[in-house]
This record gives structure tokens, C-alpha cells and sequence, in this order.
């Protein structure tokens, strides 16, 4: 999960794994697997660096095998 703002400035947390595409066309927005689409405040390189951060955070919660 990662923090995102809508464009009215209401912060809501969206399910990483369910992210398509992430474009930046002046506004930034995500399409998820669902065909929805989310138009954010935060650029395309900010909601990269959260889903890396995010995916990086659930790798180092499951052990080794």
C-alpha cells in the first residue's frame, strides 16, 4: 500500500499491486489493473519510488527460503 493525494488534496492509501500504468501528462495518472483510472498530485518518479519502497518493505518481511 502507498500514501497518494487526489488532486482536491484527500490523501488515500491504493494498493501498489493493482497499478498498471503510471503516466505524467501534466498530471500524474495511475491506471490500475481494473481500468480505473486516478489522477494524483504526485509525480510519476514519486509513485515509483513508493511502490520500490513499498516492494522492497514486503521483501524483507517474508523470510528467506
Amino acid at each position: 500500500m502507498i500514501s497518494v493525494t487526489r488532486l482536491n488534496n484527500q490523501p488515500f492509501v491504493l494498493n501498489a499491486d493493482l497499478i498498471r500504468t503510471v503516466e505524467q501528462n501534466p498530471d500524474t495518472i495511475i491506471t490500475l489493473v481494473t481500468g480505473e483510472h486516478i489522477i494524483v498530485r504526485e509525480s510519476s518518479k514519486e509513485i515509483i519510488a513508493r511502490v520500490i519502497e513499498y516492494g522492497r518493505h514486503l521483501r524483507g518481511l517474508i523470510p528467506p527460503s
